[in-house]
């Protein structure tokens, strides 16, 4: 029985255990059978990349400051992505998107902090 190219259905030849005709074809087969995974992936990077820079515009040099919640809705802050939480010993859970962090506050308003780098 001839083994054919699990991408384009051509004969392949060589190696008993050879699964495609050429290397593009075992690209185009691994890239279609990743690609669900790979845009799910991309597309959850983005969003966080974008809560980080709008984090990153609004933190001021000395890392603390309070905003309204339609603030950051506005600029396109998606509250549903983050990187990890951060509860206190006084059980404030703070979310953080990589070293920008924010506490939800009374009255709609939000805490925002940046976390010191320890490299």
């Amino acid at each position: 029985m001839e083994k054919v190219c699990l991408d384009c259905g051509e004969p392949v030849t060589g190696r008993m255990d050879k699964k495609f005709c050429s290397d593009m074809c075992r690209n185009n087969y691994n890239n279609r059978l990743n690609s669900d995974v790979t845009n799910y992936v991309r597309n959850l990077n983005n969003i966080l990349r974008k809560n980080r820079r709008i984090l990153l515009e609004l933190i001021p040099t000395d890392g603390k400051i309070s905003v309204h919640k339609d603030k950051l809705a506005n600029k396109g802050f998606n509250f549903n992505y983050f990187t990890h939480l951060y509860t206190t010993q006084k059980g404030n859970a703070y979310r953080f998107v990589y070293e920008y962090g924010y506490l939800a506050l009374d009255n709609d308003f939000y805490m925002l902090v940046i976390r010191e780098q320890k490299i």
